[in-house]
């Protein structure tokens, strides 16, 4: 039978000769939980009697969602991972490693072909590089942590073609929201995605992972992108001593359906509040004043994004009335973007430049809008709440979007500051 790549990942995982709509309890290459969903892993595990975990070396905890501690809860959580931690013999990325999303796929610790869960939707980010993750919930990955296996049903694929080449003011961002537009939020409900064109081949893997952590947001389970030349290069700087697995799918694979995009007359998008699919082109919402901008997260804290920005805001300030926020996805990238002397031109534009973590984009801390507040942000939602107040309204955009509208002070394309 010709197989879609899902198909082929999750049938070497269980044995079997797996299609659409199989159930089958798969063996997992690595799973992780992060501070807002690992104190139900450790009370699952405490539950269920474990004393030796299946393996230890293919799970991860990661402190990012509230990192630093905000409250005296969250250290409360936070002493409990570490202690867990040290009980067990696991691997913690501490306060200011990063945000799981990044530290995870640049440990070296998961490769193409790999069956990955982690207890966070986003986990399907890492088809970027080829490997299949999802995320489970907190329960679920408790028993893949103590068995090394859980059960799965095969989903059905999309295939989605994307020719033409990028116009300068469009960036992965503005694609995959172009996307979630087009599809809904609904789109691929329980369906793997994958992506392939000259458009996907002329992405660089920032932009890739940036598109593979929002097939979510229109109800996917998981991505999968080329395991070309960039990405192989890419695995070589990661040394990870394991070779990868390389997954086709066939030439008669069954897909769901087929969509084809010409991003050549795409312009750069925006989601208006308060869902991730309700997507127009930034022109249709030039001027609408902001109170905040953010640009960081899972999706666009990566160090293409903070050059992007950086590019923009050189020689210009932030609009006095504009709180701007800067978090970039890892220690790793705040220390090479200090390198480049992008963190010193945030800084000169009046940003605050924050420890690397998910804090403004879930709401915890480091930049909780106030009541009737206006955010643009570089994140992957924008539901009433998401950053900590229900009564502010979040637009999504790229960083080229989100630093053009923080210097104007209201919604700006940013077309203009890229023909320079």
């Amino acid at each position: 039978m010709n197989k879609t790549i899902i198909e082929k990942i999750l049938s070497a995982h269980s044995g079997q000769d797996l299609k659409a709509g199989d159930f089958a309890v798969c063996n997992v290459d690595y799973c992780f939980g992060q501070d807002g969903t690992s104190s139900i892993i450790i009370d699952r595990i405490r539950e269920l009697g474990v004393k030796r975990l299946a393996n230890k070396d293919k799970f991860s905890m990661v402190i990012d969602h509230s990192s630093p501690s905000p409250n005296m809860g969250v250290s409360k959580v936070h002493k409990k991972m570490r202690d867990f931690a040290n009980e067990f013999g696991l691997n913690l990325y501490d306060i200011g490693c990063g945000v799981c999303h990044e530290v995870i796929p640049f440990s070296g610790k998961i490769l193409p072909g790999d069956l990955v869960l982690g207890a966070d939707s986003h986990t399907c980010t890492y088809g970027a590089i080829g490997v299949a993750s999802t995320g489970v919930g907190s329960t679920d990955l408790a028993i893949a942590l103590a068995s090394g296996k859980n059960w799965f049903r095969v989903p059905e694929t999309i295939k989605i073609e994307l020719s033409g080449k990028l116009p300068k003011s469009v960036f992965a961002k503005d694609i995959i929201l172009y996307i979630i537009g087009d599809l809904t939020a609904n789109g691929a409900t329980y369906k793997a995605v994958e992506f392939y064109g000259e458009a996907i081949d002329s992405l660089d893997l920032d932009g890739r992972f940036t598109m593979s952590n929002m097939v979510v947001e229109m109800g996917a389970k998981c991505a999968f992108f080329p395991v070309d030349k960039k990405v192989l290069d890419w695995l070589k700087l990661k040394n990870s001593g394991r070779n990868p697995v390389i997954y086709k799918a066939d030439a008669g694979a069954r897909y769901s359906f087929v969509k084809r995009y010409d991003v050549s007359g795409m312009t750069p998008q925006v989601a208006k509040p308060h869902t991730v699919d309700n997507v127009f082109p930034v022109a249709d919402v030039a001027g609408t004043h902001i109170d905040e901008a953010f640009l960081g997260t899972c999706t666009n804290g990566r160090l293409a994004d903070l050059k992007i920005g950086a590019k923009i805001l050189k020689d210009n300030k932030i609009n006095p009335d504009v709180k701007f926020i800067v978090a970039p996805a890892s220690k790793e990238i705040y220390l090479k973007a200090l390198k480049l002397g992008l963190i010193k031109i945030f800084i000169n534009a009046n940003a605050a430049v924050i420890s690397p973590g998910c804090g403004p984009c879930v709401g915890t801390h480091m930049g909780v809008p106030s009541d009737n507040e206006t955010v643009i942000s570089t994140a992957n939602r924008n539901f009433k709440g998401r950053m900590g107040n229900p009564d502010a309204e979040i637009y999504l955009a790229s960083p080229a979007t989100v630093c053009a509208s923080a210097i104007n002070g209201k919604i700006t394309d940013p077309g203009i500051y890229l023909e320079k």
